[in-house]
C-alpha cells in the first residue's frame, strides 16, 4: 500500500481545481475579475485559485461553484 503524504494530496487537489475553475469560467466567458467581483474576491484571489495556490475552505468552494453553475463535487473531479 503506497503512503501518500497530505501535503501532495492538497496541492494536487488545489491544481485540480484550478484547472476546472478556469475551464468553466472561460466556458462562460467569464473574465477573473469579473468572477471576483461577482463573488465578493480580489482578481488576485482567482488567479491564484486558478494557478493551485489556494487551499479552498469548503464554503468557497461552494460559492464558488454556484457561480460557474456546476456543483462543488465537479470541481474536484480530475
Amino acid at each position: 500500500m503506497a503512503v501518500v503524504h497530505s501535503s501532495s494530496v492538497s496541492s494536487e487537489l488545489q491544481e485540480i481545481v484550478g484547472r476546472r475553475v478556469r475551464e468553466r469560467r472561460t466556458a462562460l466567458g467569464v473574465s477573473q475579475e469579473k468572477l471576483a467581483e461577482q463573488l465578493g474576491y480580489h482578481r488576485t484571489y482567482v488567479g491564484s485559485v486558478e494557478r493551485g495556490e489556494r487551499n479552498l475552505t469548503l464554503s468557497s468552494l461552494e460559492q464558488l461553484a454556484q457561480r460557474l453553475g456546476v456543483e462543488p463535487i465537479d470541481l474536484l473531479r480530475a
